[in-house]
């Protein structure tokens, strides 16, 4: 496909969501949960500003399922594209399905970027990012197998709505340095699906992150130590991942292995049976893996909760798939997974 062709079907793929963002009604909630999505070379499922930062075009496809063992348990699929237009315009766009039990939200978002280069050769990568994402989603409540009825939820019937959303990003890459910040799910205002207070309109959280790629003798091999910190608005939850990551460099392409933690800072209380009141908080470790192999993209996750009260044992898989392509810069000198 000729790269005038492609643009020219990414740009109508990128503003459909947009154009049925700025037509609907608004009304609010947490669109996509933040996983481990982001270890895998899919930093733009969480920063609307990695948006065409990267050299080649990107194509990434997300399964994640939580718990086998459990009927009707989470799961969600994504599906993104994002691509360099020109010198410093990046769009994007990322659809989306997210199943818990009765209920799902299915939506599309498009984002708009914008690239400022500050480096004065081709070789130095001193870049700094801006990105905005808009969608509209549609939340389904499947209530026919309901057996008594809830004052909350209405009648026992399948209830849909649909509601828009934005998300606000900036990152900046310094040769092996990268820091990002995102704000999601900006706009607060009550939906319509549920008609009870008991649903909070606000779901707005900030996100932090920040890395840097060491290289070792010999050069093939890269260590990438990093943290991804989450902030919700409403009740000040917050949380803070840490994550170590290891590249090795083959000829066709590259292989990396690493390790997560995530950490909640607040927690809840439980009662065991003759026991004392005791508090956990919310623990999980994620060990994962990928390749990548002459622009393809595997990766897999696995997230075990190191909690004592759970509903299941089973963890949570999560499979990546991705194709690079459209190759739109030469690569920079400098360990930069996301970039070269």
């Amino acid at each position: 496909m000729c790269p005038d062709r492609f643009q020219r079907i990414l740009v109508l793929i990128i503003f459909c969501p947009l154009l049925l963002f700025s037509t609907s009604r608004v009304a609010a909630q947490e669109v996509i949960p933040t996983y481990s999505d982001y270890l895998m070379d899919n930093l733009y499922l969480l920063y609307p500003s990695m948006a065409g930062a990267s050299n080649y075009n990107q194509i990434r496809l997300t399964a994640r399922q939580q718990w086998f063992d459990v009927d009707d348990a989470p799961n969600l699929q994504t599906l993104s594209v994002n691509g360099r237009l020109g010198d410093k315009i990046g769009v994007g766009t990322i659809f989306f399905r997210d199943e818990n039990g009765y209920f799902s939200k299915l939506g599309a978002y498009g984002t708009f970027a914008y690239h400022l280069m500050f480096s004065r050769d081709n070789v130095n990568l001193n870049q700094l990012s801006f990105g905005l994402s808009g969608g509209i989603i549609q939340h389904r409540l499947d209530q026919s197998e309901f057996n008594v009825y809830d004052p909350i939820i209405g009648n026992n019937d399948t209830t849909a709505d649909f509601f828009a959303n934005m998300d606000v990003g900036m990152s900046y890459y310094y040769m092996d340095f990268y820091a990002h910040v995102a704000v999601k799910n900006i706009i607060s205002i009550e939906r319509d699906l549920f008609y009870s207070d008991a649903v909070p309109s606000n779901q707005r959280k900030y996100l932090a992150s920040a890395g840097y790629v060491f290289d070792f003798v010999p050069n093939d091999w890269g260590l990438e130590p990093s943290f991804l910190f989450q902030l919700r608005e409403l009740n000040s939850q917050a949380s803070i991942d840490v994550n170590i990551k290891a590249y090795k460099d083959f000829d066709f392409g590259q292989g990396w292995i690493g390790m997560s933690y995530r950490q909640a800072f607040d927690g809840v209380e439980y009662n065991r049976t003759g026991e004392e009141i005791q508090r956990q908080n919310l623990r999980y470790i994620t060990p994962f893996l990928g390749l990548e192999y002459k622009r393809f993209i595997f990766g897999y996750t696995f997230s075990y909760q190191m909690n004592t009260i759970v509903l299941s044992n089973n963890g949570f898989h999560q499979l990546t798939l991705g194709y690079n392509f459209g190759e739109s810069r030469k690569r920079y000198d400098c360990r930069c997974p996301a970039i070269n």
